[in-house]
């Protein structure tokens, strides 16, 4: 972090100078304007405001030097005040922000001051926000290996945000969107999205049904906010792709709103656009999504992006679905290694627009890591259920777990039978954790509640809350699944490293 060493007032220009060290070496001069709201809080934030370039390096490899101690400091802005009777530097600090990839805002001393420094400090505001509401890493799951790359605008940040989120069933979402316009704004909103995706996805929602909600949201969003509709008056919406991968069944079902359609690359390395129904941008309002399922083999890789990679004022949208291909045609490659190769073909050198890019590698779930099981529709079924159930524990050396699993089975199979339809099924998987899934043909849920003392029921749940890691309910198109998560023994977890961001 940066240390002050010293202040030094001068008066006649009206600024504060900031001689400042990182690293241990003395870096530069900063130089804050009096007239600015608190700038010390700008110096603790990470925000180099200068006056014509003053203290910078002049031999290059001192400025390479210099520039790795810069972002080491965790630099996250850069504000050039010029006045009027020092030569402007504003060539050198263009390059700087270049190589930093950090927004420039370049003011004069003059009676528009106030609302340019107010421009600036929005624009590191943004950025800040942005970075503060974006993922900062990836959780643990096994469904699929993610690599992320999130590289923002250069003239200011925009509303791009991605997401990878676990699901009941071993299942994992994949979220990427893109919110219209640029700024504070734009960043705010995105946060808002981000936030109501991981909500609706908490409710098991399939993509359509998702997208549907967030439309709503969009629409409420811009008729609250009246300022963020354009001169034209055109609303601010959004678009977002919403894809859910299971292992098991090896399926990934997809919807999109407005939003650029994935790539696919097959193990054998051929690289496809596959069709996803083109549903309107979020905020639009009155017409449905549409999903659509794909089967992957194990080993596939989708590729989620932005329309910043692909779009932007050096190429047309045709051209760069086209360099994207040639850049994927290689299936050799892990997530990882494929962004970097997209990135090094796409990336422009000065992005007008935000670039996100989410690269997921599928795994699939063994028939060894499965048991599936029709029950009869007969309370006497539930013991013949629980000794299915124990031998396959023994199959797994999970020995140790036979017991809470035997009572979550016997409460989850004899609630489908007393209170659900025909048909039953059993369902263990043995992944990260021990799931058990029961489903029937009912869409009555149970709920949790807390039994008085002379009841006679209502303790089964609270039972399998106190076991279970977590428990819940997802919906079905021919009924309904209540689904128990127990974590595995420490002896027997395996350590697959999870996706890199």
């Amino acid at each position: 972090m940066i240390t002050v060493d010293e202040l030094v007032a001068d008066r006649a220009l009206g600024l504060s100078y900031v001689a400042g060290r990182a690293g241990g070496g003395r870096l530069v001069s900063w130089a804050h304007v009096c007239d600015m709201p608190d700038p010390w809080r700008w110096v603790n934030a990470g925000v180099l405001v200068m006056t014509s370039g003053g203290g910078l390096p002049v031999d290059a490899s001192e400025q390479a030097a210099w520039l790795d101690k810069l972002a080491q400091a965790g630099i996250s802005g850069l504000v050039l005040a010029q006045p009027p009777d020092v030569p402007p530097a504003s060539r050198e600090m263009m390059r700087l922000a270049d190589e930093l990839r950090l927004p420039l805002v370049r003011f004069s001393f003059n009676m528009q001051f106030q609302v340019l420094a107010r421009t600036a400090i929005e624009r590191i505001m943004s950025v800040t926000l942005q970075r503060a509401l974006l993922p900062h890493g990836l959780p643990d799951q096994s469904s699929v290996d993610v690599a992320v790359h999130y590289h923002p605008a250069q003239s200011g940040v925009a509303g791009d945000w991605f997401d990878v989120i676990p699901l009941p069933g071993t299942r994992v979402a994949m979220v990427m969107g893109d919110v219209v316009g640029h700024g504070l704004r734009a960043a705010a909103t995105m946060g808002r999205l981000r936030t109501a995706v991981q909500n609706f996805a908490s409710l098991d929602l399939p993509p359509d049904e998702l997208l549907s909600h967030l439309d709503e949201l969009v629409l409420r969003i811009d008729a609250d906010e009246p300022a963020t509709r354009g001169e034209d008056g055109s609303i601010a919406g959004a678009t977002c792709l919403y894809a859910i991968y299971d292992p098991v069944s090896a399926c990934c079902s997809l919807a999109r709103a407005g939003h650029p359609s994935p790539a696919l690359i097959s193990p054998d390395g051929t690289v496809e656009f596959p069709h996803v129904p083109a549903g309107p941008p979020l905020g639009i309002g009155g017409q449905p999504f549409e999903s659509t399922e794909w089967e992957l083999a194990e080993g596939s890789q989708l590729v989620l992006y932005t329309n910043g990679l692909v779009n932007n004022r050096d190429r047309d949208y045709e051209t760069g679905l086209g360099l994207l291909r040639g850049a994927l045609a290689d299936s050799d490659r892990t997530p990882e290694e494929t962004c970097t190769a997209v990135l090094d073909v796409l990336l422009p050198d000065h992005p007008s627009d935000d670039v996100a890019l989410l690269v997921a590698r599928t795994r699939a779930l063994h028939t060894d890591q499965i048991l599936d099981w029709d029950m009869a529709y007969d309370p006497a079924e539930v013991a013949s259920a629980r000794a299915v159930v124990t031998r396959k524990l023994a199959d797994w050396d999970l020995d140790e777990m036979a017991f809470t699993t035997e009572l979550i089975i016997s409460e989850l199979a004899t609630n489908a039978i007393r209170y659900g339809s025909a048909p039953v099924h059993l369902r263990l998987l043995r992944d990260r954790s021990l799931i058990c899934e029961v489903s029937d043909a009912s869409s009555t849920s149970p709920h949790l509640r807390y039994a008085a003392g002379m009841d006679e029921g209502g303790r089964g749940l609270f039972l399998i809350a106190q076991m279970a890691q977590r428990w819940g309910t997802r919906y079905t198109d021919s009924g309904k699944i209540i689904w128990a998560e127990q974590p595995l023994p420490r002896h027997t977890q395996e350590r697959i490293p999870p996706g890199r961001i």
